[in-house]
């Protein structure tokens, strides 16, 4: 495994990040547990999961079955870089509406984090996201909830996802002008077929030293091999990907990826993950294997290094929108 710092900070972190979403709904406690006992003999140390995460197993059920793969002890804790997110609705059922179980406020913050502690069953959180931006809540206060958890020992991070560019600046402008470290990370949807991104959110997470941590990496599996599975009958397309299927002009986009790589040889997944380890400012895409195999494929695209003449070929079909102002003013 190949590690790199995370942004500005000190701190070592594998170039892939173990996505957990799928644990508890999709993949099973023990096969759960099966799959991050390979994730870290692989020297997978970057762990990303949400309090909310769990689905139809329960809210809060994935970090729960990270907690008791924790407790089965041989320094999985020590070895992990454990990163969870804040934001989401955490009320009891039927209780969604009283106030105060979501958002940022610092009581939100406050209840949150000893939640997903108890849930996780450790007592500190190397990297706490803020799952979304609050347009209620002053960065101010958000600070000043983070800077008390720090000096607590409970949190040592703090990161983004899903926040536009003026939202970094003005995160970490609040925090320098506080005395603060601010935002250290911003988890972002970015992968070969989504490049939004790098118009103004991954130019202001490099300005202020944030690392990029891409999620959906994949697109919903579009990027995948999707077409070649649906010949083979080996997969039926859904959600996102069959969403994106449906219009004929990124239908053929896929197609032409597909046949590009089945002239080199190359698996698309792998291209996938291979491919966004070479852009400017990211440090650890996220993958969400449901199986060994599923974790094996992403391990083989940190070793790829692809030609000069495939990276050509790969942003001709997958244009990306150019940088701003110039890509929407001049």
């Amino acid at each position: 495994m190949k590690y790199t710092q995370l942004g500005r900070t000190g701190l070592k972190v594998s170039r892939l990040t173990l996505g957990t979403m799928n644990f508890g709904p999709l993949t099973n406690e023990p096969d759960s547990h099966t799959l991050m006992d390979a994730a870290l003999d692989a020297g997978v140390n970057f762990f990303d999961t949400a309090n909310t995460y769990g689905q139809s197993a329960g809210k809060g059920r994935t970090e729960e079955i990270l907690g008791t793969w924790f407790t089965q002890g041989g320094g999985r804790r020590d070895k992990v870089v454990l990163a969870t997110k804040v934001y989401g609705n955490m009320a009891p059922h039927g209780e969604e509406t009283w106030p105060n179980h979501d958002r940022l406020s610092a009581l939100s913050i406050r209840r949150a984090v000893d939640a997903s502690l108890k849930r996780l069953q450790t007592d500190h959180i190397d990297l706490y996201q803020f799952h979304h931006i609050d347009r209620l809540t002053p960065f101010e206060e958000i600070w000043q909830a983070v800077d008390v958890l720090v000096g607590q020992g409970k949190i040592l991070y703090a990161g983004s996802s899903n926040f536009p560019g003026y939202k970094i600046a003005q995160a970490n402008e609040t925090a320098r002008r506080l005395g603060g470290y601010g935002l250290v990370s911003e988890q972002c949807l970015y992968n070969l077929a989504a490049r939004d991104a790098e118009m103004e959110v991954i130019p202001a997470a490099q300005d202020y030293g944030l690392g990029v941590i891409p999620w959906s990496p994949l697109h919903g599996g579009l990027l995948g091999g999707v077409l070649k599975k649906e010949g083979e009958g080996s997969r039926r397309t859904g959600g996102r990907a069959a969403a994106d299927l449906a219009k004929p002009e990124v239908r053929a986009r896929v197609q032409a990826y597909e046949d590009l790589l089945d002239k080199h040889g190359l698996e698309p997944g792998e291209v996938a993950l291979a491919w966004l380890l070479t852009r400017p400012g990211v440090t650890a895409p996220i993958v969400g294997p449901r199986t060994a195999e599923q974790l094996a494929s992403a391990l083989r695209a940190v070793e790829l290094d692809l030609s000069g003449e495939v990276l050509d070929a790969l942003d001709e079909i997958f244009p990306g929108p150019g940088p701003a102002p110039e890509s929407f003013a001049w």
